[in-house]
């Protein structure tokens, strides 16, 4: 189960480090973030019964810590379990002005707002943002229309 586990998180660490980058402004909180939602992911791993995508399922669990989190005024990383030893994240990489500046964006939109932006970004169907959000699909399509125009608005 370890090596499984760590086999997907190295896969699919792109996942986590988008949200990190979309809920926290700086490399230190984005850092303590990833280590939180790879805690929530370990222990809910068990329970993993491949109805969904692997990456849908760590969506969800990333976009719902995230947020968790956010609301509260620190990240307590109190671990009563053990995050497998032999995972090392890659390093959290330096990010073009550009893209810096469409974070920046991103995170002046609500919880909301950002969870189906980052899924939109990462070619997911309206279909699959609406199960990994509980939005209806109509509901995330006419969501995303306006987080265009709000987005081009702060760009602006």
């Amino acid at each position: 189960m370890e090596k499984a586990f760590l086999k997907m998180v190295d896969e699919h660490q792109r996942i986590i480090y988008q949200v990190c980058r979309m809920y926290r402004d700086t490399r230190e909180d984005q850092e303590d973030l990833f280590q939180e939602i790879v805690f929530q992911l370990w222990k809910s791993f068990p329970s993993f019964r491949n109805e969904s995508k692997i990456s849908t399922w760590m969506y969800r669990i990333a976009l719902s810590t995230s947020i968790a989190t956010f609301r509260k005024k620190s990240l307590p990383l109190d671990f009563h379990e053990n995050i497998p030893e032999a995972f090392h994240p890659r390093e959290v990489e330096d990010i073009p002005e550009n893209e810096a500046r469409m974070y920046e964006a991103l995170r002046s939109l609500d919880t909301a707002e950002r969870a189906i932006i980052s899924l939109y970004l990462e070619d997911y169907s309206y279909r699959e943002i609406a199960e990994i959000t509980g939005f209806s699909e109509n509901n995330v399509g006419v969501k995303i229309n306006r987080i265009k125009t709000k987005l081009k608005s702060i760009l602006n």
